[in-house]
């Protein structure tokens, strides 16, 4: 046991330089890190369950209106993925100053984030809502009447609520930069459990279909954004926005949007991968499309505990660019690394156990069934080997300002492993749907290397977002 601590102990002094860092000091100790990334793993766990059910409730009323949905909600999930990626920016940004110590700058910071954010929201509304028809046409070509009909209805609404989720996801940003995760968990919750009632009124009471869905989903994102920057009026608190009347600083837009364009762009480049890659898919045939399906929702169940700790990460390190402490930010990325590997080790296990009964439930044929398993078998194995050295790396690098160079890797490594590997090895080679994880796993190992060696490079550090501070 000695020898194993003393390899272990070797290791991560290669890693970060212990000497440099003020143990007795540290931003974060054991006990903060729980209570920052346990309400984010259970509020990506409960809005991925919560997803689910939803489907689950507009699928009852028929099978043209969850494919309106599920028509409506690609391009939606690609917006709402852009707001998540300024959002992000205004974590970084802010956590940075509040690090610094400078609050004032992170208020003003965040003014110009939700600016930002209102403006950007505001224009993409609009432009869904009124060009609804030549864009669903555009992106999905001919598709049935009615479904399209649906589409149409459940876009409407859904794009008028782009502003009140960009505004959310802003205002959870500036708390969890704080360091404060529960607050956001708790209207999360609200929020979506606001929803799945709504969905039982309208749907299921009012018998309004696709259109209840829809205004649920739109009253829910009100009542959240609403809440969430009413209490960001409340002082003592690390990030308090009075005014929402501000002029733009064009400098510290530029910040913003440094971070923000470059993930927004890596977020819009990996669902455009996912369309290309499910145009292969759907040439297997129904038995295939189901088993895949399956197993897509069951990944992103096993991987939301890990996402959630990513999410914390960009917090702590940002803090620690911020504060000048780059070594702190190295023994977190580590720290962090470590626990997303055993979270994610038991929620793969956990899920793979949980497989069979859910394909039970969901009454899936006995072929679909089989081929589930088989690949989510296949998701346990190799998730865990690969995917932190993928993805935690990255969020701490964002974190320090390193966003270009992820944008760059991540896009590449998507087209060219999993996008190009997987259309190769279905259409070719005929490897059925398994060629779809060949394909991500394949896209992990390569993105792990190349992060790993970045990290490794301390070139990631040399990217600032807000300087040094000002004496005085």
């Amino acid at each position: 046991m000695k020898n194993k601590r003393t390899w272990y102990a070797g290791l991560q002094g290669r890693l970060y330089d212990a000497s440099k860092i003020d143990w007795d000091h540290l931003p974060f100790s054991d006990k903060d890190l729980k209570a920052l990334l346990v309400p984010l793993m259970l509020e990506q766990l409960l809005s991925s369950l919560m997803g689910m059910a939803d489907t689950m409730m507009v699928s009852r009323v028929g099978s043209a209106a969850i494919s309106a949905v599920s028509l409506a909600d690609s391009i939606n999930v690609l917006v709402i993925e852009l707001f998540s990626a300024l959002a992000a920016g205004g974590t970084i940004l802010c956590s940075q100053y509040i690090g610094s110590g400078r609050s004032k700058e992170a208020n003003k910071a965040a003014e110009q984030v939700t600016l930002v954010c209102a403006i950007s929201s505001v224009s993409l509304s609009l432009v869904c809502f009124f060009a609804r028809g030549p864009l669903l046409a555009l992106v999905f070509g001919e598709v049935e009447p009615d479904v399209m009909e649906n589409s149409l209805t459940y876009f409407a609404l859904t794009s008028l609520s782009f502003p009140f989720i960009a505004l959310y996801n802003a205002g959870a940003a500036f708390y969890r930069a704080g360091g404060n995760s529960k607050f956001p968990m708790q209207v999360s919750v609200f929020s979506n459990g606001l929803n799945i009632f709504g969905n039982a009124v309208f749907i299921f009471g009012f018998g309004w279909g696709v259109f209840g869905a829809a205004l649920s989903t739109l009253l829910s994102r009100i009542v959240c954004a609403a809440v969430v920057f009413a209490f960001l009026r409340k002082p003592k608190q690390v990030i308090v926005l009075r005014r929402y009347a501000v002029r733009p600083d064009l400098p510290m837009v530029a910040k913003i949007l440094a971070v923000g364009v470059p993930s927004g762009i890596e977020n819009s480049m990996f669902q455009f991968g996912k369309l290309a890659i499910q145009s292969s898919v759907s040439t297997l045939g129904t038995t295939a499309i189901a088993a895949q399906a399956m197993a897509a929702i069951m990944e992103t169940v096993n991987g939301v505990g890990a996402v959630g700790i990513g999410i914390g990460l960009m917090t702590v390190v940002g803090q620690c660019i911020g504060a000048g402490k780059p070594e702190e930010a190295k023994y977190y990325i580590v720290r962090h690394m470590e626990i997303s590997e055993v979270v994610l080790i038991a929620s793969c296990l956990l899920v793979y156990a949980i497989t069979g009964p859910v394909t039970m439930i969901a009454g899936m044929e006995p072929a679909s069934a089989s081929l589930c398993r088989y690949m989510v078998g296949w998701i346990t194995v190799f998730k865990p080997l690969f995917w932190v050295f993928s993805f935690s790396i990255a969020y701490g690098m964002r974190a320090a300002g390193d966003v270009r160079f992820s944008m760059i890797t991540s896009s590449c490594t998507m087209w060219l492993c999993r996008v190009l590997l997987t259309t190769i090895l279905i259409r070719v080679l005929h490897f059925g749907p398994i060629a779809v994880w060949i394909g991500m796993f394949s896209d992990w190992g390569v993105r792990g290397i190349i992060f790993s060696a970045r990290f490794l490079s301390g070139k990631w550090l040399s990217h600032a977002l807000i300087g040094e501070k000002k004496a005085g």
